[in-house]
């Protein structure tokens, strides 16, 4: 009997490390995590993830022929393989992503930045099913985006293109991490809705829930679920969040014309408390040209494992 083909999908995060062994269906047959190992050298992850791959290695024996691997982590080249100067991981400057990779588990592999290949896998396994031009914002402890374009993701001359994040939202704004200031990822992020609660907080006489909690102990549930009890701080949170993504998001859509914006990360969990304000401010900055041309929709991954699957997506891309 011919053994089944498949992918590892590895989504490298700052705490853990999940990997997946994914058919070209998209099924994800094997599901696992590894901690990332991020405050030590690069050499114990990958000592960590040889572990891994051999137990797996064990529990598919001859039934499935692995191919490839696809890698999302942050800040990576797509063309080097390489990690360059990641913030949260004590790793070095430059690490060699994918030839560590390779030289542990044996196969090709192929890596680009997390917010990528989320846009590769609503592509071939979400909501972007038969849609060649689309957009993935990936709302999480920064903003990350995605751009499809032809059907081909979009990765520009130095295979950094897509940097949604890091444009500016507010002229001489909330310094960024990055350096600049006024970055959307400081106002539409986990990250920027806790910054906006804070200084609503400090500039209102309204009592609010929200009043207990320190700028470290605030997460974007805690803000929601208020929202969700109806505290007006809360509610004016996501309204000045969803404000900020929809004006930067209608700026995109004039410079890519997609069919599809779709939104993932921890904040869009948050549902229609981030969709309706963000879906509202896009269409109210919108060129008229644009009007009903392009939908702004929750990811169909948000609940499934797609970073797992977008990093299965990009193996599959390259060897299919």
């Amino acid at each position: 009997m011919q053994p089944k083909e498949a992918v590892i999908g590895i989504d490298i995060g700052g705490t853990f490390t999940k990997f997946g062994v994914v058919d070209q269906e998209g099924e994800v047959l094997i599901l696992d995590r590894i901690p990332s190992r991020a405050d030590e050298p690069f050499e114990n992850f990958l000592s960590e993830l040889e572990k891994e791959f051999k137990s797996i290695q064990k529990k598919i024996g001859n039934e499935i022929e692995l191919k490839a691997v696809g890698v999302g982590a942050p800040d990576t080249n797509c063309f080097t393989g390489e990690m360059e100067n990641p913030p949260n991981f004590d790793w070095g400057e430059v690490v060699p992503l994918a030839e560590g990779i390779n030289r542990v588990m044996g196969l090709p592999v192929y890596v680009n930045n997390d917010a990528n290949v989320a846009a590769l896998g609503e592509m071939k396994y979400g909501g972007g099913k038969g849609m060649k031009h689309l957009i993935v914002a990936t709302l999480g402890t920064g903003v990350g985006s995605g751009f499809i374009v032809d059907g081909k993701l979009h990765i520009g001359q130095d295979g950094m293109a897509g940097e949604l994040g890091h444009t500016t939202a507010v002229r001489d704004g909330r310094q960024c991490k990055c350096g600049l200031k006024g970055c959307l990822e400081q106002y539409a992020s986990v990250t920027g809705i806790r910054r906006t609660v804070q200084e609503l907080v400090e500039n209102s006489n309204t009592k609010s829930p929200l009043d207990q909690y320190s700028f470290e102990e605030l997460t974007g549930k805690i803000i929601a679920d208020a929202a969700h009890e109806n505290d007006s701080i809360a509610q004016e949170a996501f309204e000045i969040t969803g404000k900020m993504l929809g004006q930067n998001l209608a700026d995109a859509v004039a410079y890519f014309n997609p069919e599809a914006i779709f939104i993932t990360g921890g904040l869009a969990k948050a549902g229609d408390l981030i969709l309706e304000p963000t879906r509202r401010h896009l269409k109210a900055n919108l060129l008229h040209i644009y009007h009903h041309r392009v939908k702004l929709m929750m990811s169909e991954l948000v609940d499934k494992e797609g970073a797992v699957l977008g990093a299965a997506a990009l193996a599959w891309d390259f060897i299919s």
